[in-house]
This record gives structure tokens, sequence and C-alpha cells, in this order.
């Protein structure tokens, strides 16, 4: 008798440790396990992320305008990351990447569970990113966040007042990002409905590009727009500029595959490819027609291609990507050179004709080249004969055209009624750097 009992016990012990090691196991099977390679790689492209805005956007930016504007258009880069930043920090990620408890608001924005990152605690995880911790995915969106309206500034340069820019920055990324990169990344319908935008085609640089067109045409041309010259100060502070872009864009595009993988590194390859592709296709088309390829098109083919293989970058092989590059090359080049002579509106530094030319043109063009055998998630016409994808990329570029569009009008109006856009003739005539921040470039 004492015997079976011992015998009962003994089972009933391994009974209960079975059913514990089970249950251990299935609490482990159903949270993924946080990858340190993974998390290793998605801080790095966070910091290249970064390196784009500043100083790469800064730079580049910084070299193309007038040497007494040079202070205030880095400005422009320098303070849209820190406010943008903080803006991040206080509703943007909530908006844009959690989920809004009603589903049919949850289609156009997401909730305000993390305001202030309030559950944002040391294990975090979210279900966009499961294999790394949520503020290293917090910190890499906010990169993205912080570049995008930046873009804008390429516009709107060397006649918009520092204070009008800053408010235009926050209620734009409030108003306009947020909500667009909801639609596409967050679970909105754009996603839904199945547009693919690996990197930001259509939430970084359609959006950034469209309101960047809306900008300077309420803004107006720049006074001596026409007659004077407005050459850039420095070419070789945007050769670096745009040389640091380039670097950073593989944590733009590789980085986009939220892990260290396959994925991962045929964006890259993509990357690279139809970066080259592009800076050569508008080298070359400037050589036939101006005689001399300049280093200011050899650049700006360079962002046109990195533009565009955006949106395409983590769906396509290395010949999609070179075919994607050497059109983006051609298409920027018309926009930012002939349409915009022959229209006459001034995007100082083509914003409009590179960023959202090429981020709708690489959008469509992702319809075209995606391939099944590259990623499970796209497929493209040219391939796997889906030729619905791209009436479904046009739709995703229509619909942010048309709501960056609209709002950044709205934004741009109620800023101009309260405290005004622009700064003064004199201003304008004297520059930015010494009437708004009583600084000067020497030498």
């Amino acid at each position: 008798m004492k015997g079976s009992n011992m015998k009962k016990l003994a089972h009933g012990a391994l009974a209960g440790l079975a059913a514990l090691a089970a249950t251990t196991g299935a609490a482990f099977a159903a949270g993924p396990k946080i990858d340190t390679g993974d998390t290793a790689w998605m801080l790095t492209s966070s910091a290249l992320v970064l390196l784009m805005t500043i100083p790469g956007l800064a730079l580049f930016y910084g070299g193309m305008v007038r040497r007494k504007n040079v202070l205030a258009t880095m400005a422009q880069s320098f303070g849209a990351t820190c406010l943008i930043t903080v803006l991040w920090y206080v509703i943007g990620y909530s908006i844009a990447f959690t989920s809004n408890p009603d589903p049919v608001w949850n289609q156009y924005i997401g909730g305000l569970s993390y305001l202030f990152l309030q559950p944002l605690g040391l294990n975090a995880q979210s279900s966009l990113a499961g294999t790394i911790p949520e503020s290293v995915y917090m910190f890499f969106q906010m990169t993205f966040a912080i570049i995008t309206p930046a873009l804008i500034a390429g516009a709107l340069a060397d006649r918009m007042k520092y204070s009008a820019f800053l408010w235009f920055m926050g209620l734009w990324l409030i108003f306009v990002y947020c909500p667009v990169a909801h639609w596409v990344w967050g679970g909105g319908w754009l996603g839904t409905k199945g547009a693919l935008d690996y990197a930001g085609g259509s939430v970084v640089h359609l959006n950034a590009g469209t309101a960047a067109l809306v900008t300077c045409l309420v803004l107006g041309k720049r006074k001596g727009y026409g007659t004077e010259n407005m050459a850039p100060h420095n070419l070789v502070l945007s050769v670096i500029g745009a040389s640091l872009l380039w670097v950073g864009w593989f944590g733009f595009n590789a980085g986009s595959a939220v892990t260290s993988n396959v994925n991962a590194g045929m964006a890259a390859a993509a990357t690279q490819i139809a970066t080259a592709a592009a800076a050569l296709s508008w080298s070359f088309i400037e050589w036939l027609i101006s005689k001399k390829p300049s280093v200011l098109g050899l650049i700006s083919g360079a962002v046109a291609g990195l533009v565009a293989i955006t949106p395409a970058s983590g769906f396509v092989d290395a010949t999609g990507a070179v075919f994607i590059g050497l059109i983006a090359g051609l298409v920027c080049y018309t926009s930012s050179v002939w349409v915009k002579h022959m229209i006459g509106y001034d995007d100082s530094l083509d914003a409009w004709g590179v960023h959202g030319v090429g981020g709708a043109l690489g959008a469509i063009l992702t319809g075209v080249f995606a391939k099944n055998a590259i990623n499970s998630l796209g497929k493209g016409w040219l391939y796997d004969g889906n030729l619905a994808q791209i009436g479904i990329q046009a739709i995703d570029v229509v619909a942010v055209f048309v709501y960056s569009g609209v709002v950044t009008f709205i934004i741009l109006k109620l800023i101009d009624l309260v405290i005004g856009l622009r700064v003064s003739p004199e201003v304008e005539v004297e520059g930015l750097d010494i009437n708004l921040h009583g600084e000067t470039v020497h030498g």
C-alpha cells in the first residue's frame, strides 16, 4: 500500500512536470524570441537612416543653395530632426504604427495607446517586428519620419521663415505622414488592398515630393528667379551629402526587411545596382543634350535611382533593379530639367522632380518588376503575369498624391494666415543666414 502510494506520487509529480514543461513551451512559442543579429542590424540601419538627414540631406541641400542661405538650409534639416523626434515620442509612433480600437478607423489612422510611448517597456515587442525590441522598431521608424518632411525643404529653399518651417514640419508629420504611413505599413487600407511599398516610395518620396510641389506653388518663385544667377555655391558639399545619402540608403531599404536575412541582402544589392544605373542614365542624357556631364547631374541621377528603387527594393531581382534605375534617370531628368522650365514653377532643389516623380515612378514599376521568386508577398506583371498589381500601385499613387496635396495646401494656408510663410523681400535679397540666424558663412 505504501509502495503504491509512492508510485502514484511519483507519477503525479512527473505528470505535473510534463504539464509545466508543455505550458512553458507554449508560452515561449507564443512570443517570438528576440534575435540579437536582427537587433544589431536594425540598430545599425536606424543609425544609417538618421545619417541620411544629418549630415547627408543637410549637406546635399546646403551645397546647392547660394552662399547667403547655406546655414538656413542646413538648419532646416537639423531643426526638423529635433522637432520630429520629440513629436514621434509624443504622438507620431502611436497614430502611425499602433492599432485603432475601432476597426473602421483603423483603416485610416492608428490609436492613441502609445501616447508619450508609455507602454514601451524594456521587453516590449511589436507584432510588426517580432524578433527585435519594439524600442528599436520605434527608433527605426522615427528616422523615416524625420527624413520625409525634411525632404520638402528642397522646394522651399531661400524664402521661407524658419518659424513657419517648424510649424509646417510638425503639422505635416501629424496630419500627413503618420496617416499615410498607417495606410501602407500600419495595418491601414492600402496595405490591406495589397499595395507594395517596401521602404517608402509612396509613404516617403511621393508623399514629400507632392508636398514640395504644393509648397513651392503656394510660396511663389524666389526673387530674381530666371534672371539672377542661382547656381549652387559649393557642389563639393552636395557631392559629400549625396554620397552619405547613398550609403545611408542601405539602412533605409535593406533595413526595411526588419531582419538580417536574405531579403535584406537582395534589397541592398538592388539598391546599389539601380542607383548606379540611374546616375549613368541621367549623366549620359545630359552629355548628349548639353555636351558636358555635370557633377550636379551625376549626383541628382544617383538620388533619383535611390528614390525609384525604394518601393521595389525588396521585391525585385538585379535585372529589375537595372531597368528601374535606367528609367528613373531618364524620367527624373525630364521632369527636373524640361518640365519644370516648361511650366515655370520654382522647385528650388527639385524635390518634386526627383522625389515626387521618382517615388510615383518607382511605385508603378514595382507592380511591373515585382517577382514572387524574390519575395512571396509580391507578384508583379512581367514575371508573374499579375497585371492587377499595377492597378493597385496606381491607386496607391493617386491616393497619396491627392491626400498629401490637399492637406499640405490647408496646412500652409493656415500657417500663412496666422504667422506668414515667406520672409520679406529685403530679407530674401540680403540672405536668410544673417537675418534668420544672425550668422554667415565666411571664406
